[in-house]
């Protein structure tokens, strides 16, 4: 069973998320694959405080890459995109 502070691992500060946060009013996170999108939207909101309108899920795939000699694969992971409620405001830095 997955606890809050297991769903959520980092927040992900790129470009694209970045504009995300300031013209939607969405915030991007790192999450653990078995993570549904209702334990994502109960972390966020218990964890940081605030009200969540939605939440998107993606499962990204690991790219594959050279590790010396030998070819490998980088392991799969899944970003959640959440849309914050009007008026809801959440900074990291």
């Amino acid at each position: 069973m997955l606890t809050v502070y297991d769903v959520i691992k980092k927040p992900l500060i790129t470009e694209k998320a970045v504009n995300l946060k300031e013209e939607e009013n969405m915030v991007t996170f790192a999450v653990d694959p078995r993570a549904n999108k209702f334990l994502i939207k109960e972390a966020v909101e218990t964890l940081f405080s605030v009200k969540v309108a939605s939440v998107r899920t993606l499962n990204c795939k690991g790219k594959k890459k050279r590790f010396g000699r030998m070819m490998g694969k980088r392991k799969d992971w899944k970003k959640a995109i959440v849309v914050l409620a009007e008026g809801e405001k959440l900074e990291f830095v």
